[in-house]
């Protein structure tokens, strides 16, 4: 896959997945009222792939009213966190597939991530060991495709490894001793050494592309037959 540039990124949220696909999230906020006069609220969401031409997952991601009511709101700094995991966890389920035009697809927030007994989003803990993946993917991505330092305090990601930011951090700084990153408060920048494992992440990328075509080109054949 060839570079698009970082210019074609500029303004846009860097998320990347467990399988290692680099997600650029545009949202359309707020939450508008369903059309339908269903009991559920909706957000526009255009997720693009990192690193490819042009291919991106266009969704609305339908609120439900069960989940609603554990939100403080419905603004941006309430609700995008868990909303950029939700998306993550569709991608990781190969539940969104991207291609360079698509209609918009339904994406549920329900009670699926949210375990009402703790009161906690919960998107699958993550060994440490994923986190030191997930880290050194988001560092290499943005550096990549966006450049400038990376936010690795976001508590996005945190919550999407169930664990806190200061154990994330602590996690960098490990990292930043080995060389691949300078780390300083909850930013990080992406060393050579990083830099120089291109080849790596990019394999990581096409791998996980690979099995996502594989299952919605099954399910294709699957209804065509």
């Amino acid at each position: 896959m060839t570079d698009p540039g970082k210019n074609n990124h500029a303004g846009k949220n860097l998320y990347v997945t467990r399988t290692g696909l680099p997600l650029l999230v545009e949202f359309k906020w707020p939450f508008h009222s369903s059309t339908a006069g269903a009991d559920f609220w909706v957000l526009h969401a255009d997720v693009k792939l990192g690193n490819s031409e042009g291919l991106h997952a266009p969704v609305a991601v339908n609120l439900s009213a069960t989940v609603r009511e554990v939100l403080p709101s419905m603004e941006s700094k309430d609700v995008e966190g868990p909303v950029v995991n939700a998306l993550r966890k569709e991608v990781d389920r190969r539940q969104l597939e991207f291609v360079k035009s698509g209609k918009l697809v339904p994406l549920q927030f329900s009670s699926r991530y949210y375990d009402f007994k703790r009161n906690k989003w919960v998107f699958g803990r993550a060994s440490d060991e994923e986190i030191t993946k997930l880290i050194t993917r988001k560092v290499f991505w943005h550096s990549r495709l966006i450049g400038g330092n990376v936010w690795i305090g976001d508590p996005a990601e945190a919550l999407y490894a169930e664990t806190t930011v200061p154990h994330v951090l602590e996690i960098a700084r490990g990292l930043a001793e080995s060389g691949l990153m300078t780390v300083e408060g909850e930013w990080a920048s992406a060393n050579a050494a990083l830099l120089a494992q291109a080849e790596k992440f990019e394999m990581d990328m096409k791998s996980a592309m690979t099995e996502l075509e594989k299952k919605h080109a099954f399910e294709d054949a699957k209804r065509a037959g």
